[in-house]
């Protein structure tokens, strides 16, 4: 019945998609935080550019960023990522691009979790003397992480379907693998029903995971 399957790698294929997700889900979830800080600064400048970095990233398809990272960033200006060779770095410029677009979705969930923390807490880590970046990293940010975890959760799930438009750029993931068998085999049914599949494996876990997690870590109000 699975015979379509001889000759492809499609677990070499999920393990790029998982490296995708994993890569790129640290390197936006580091970005969207300073981004939330921007976003909550006393100072204009940062507050204004973290707003339109938003603003502006939010509102561009995923599919142009990526492109971008290839044909602007790589053929234009040369951007190697430092590697010459072409699949590794199109996985680096895929994790680029996926940084860079999944980055404003976090910084809006963070952005959230930092406005249900008391203002009144804010205020007196002011008054004992502590700093802006203090009073963030030591006492916001804690709080606010713990109530938007749900929230982060979805923006991971949203990032692993995400992936599969790196394909675009030809890195071997997941969704080109798929292209690649559909257009040589007859089992389209099969083939798309095999890979909803991996991807159900590995978001549904994820959800269940972070789900649990955010009920035992939920800041008692």
């Amino acid at each position: 019945m699975f015979d379509f399957l001889e000759g492809y790698n499609v677990l070499e294929a999920f393990w790029t998609t998982v490296q995708l997700t994993v890569l790129s889900a640290v390197g936006s979830l580091i970005w969207g935080t300073l981004l939330a800080g921007m976003r909550v600064s006393p100072v204009p400048l940062m507050r204004g550019f973290g707003t339109a970095y938003v603003n502006i990233v939010r509102n561009i398809p995923l599919t142009v960023i990526i492109v971008f990272t290839s044909l602007g960033l790589a053929d234009i200006f040369g951007v190697t990522l430092g590697s010459r060779d072409f699949d590794v770095q199109g996985f680096r410029l895929a994790v680029l691009g996926l940084i860079a677009y999944t980055a404003a979705f976090v910084c809006e969930a963070i952005r959230s979790g930092i406005n249900t923390v008391p203002l009144g807490q804010a205020e007196a880590a002011r008054a004992i003397g502590l700093s802006f970046s203090q009073t963030l990293r030591l006492i916001i940010l804690p709080q606010a992480f713990r109530s938007v975890i749900g929230p982060l959760a979805n923006v991971l799930i949203a990032l692993t379907k995400n992936t599969t438009v790196a394909a675009a750029i030809g890195v071997a993931e997941a969704a080109l693998l798929m292209k690649e068998m559909i257009e040589n085999e007859a089992q389209v049914l099969l083939i798309a029903a095999v890979f909803a599949f991996g991807f159900v494996v590995l978001t549904l876990p994820t959800g269940l995971f972070f789900g649990w997690l955010s009920k035992r870590l939920a800041v008692k109000r």
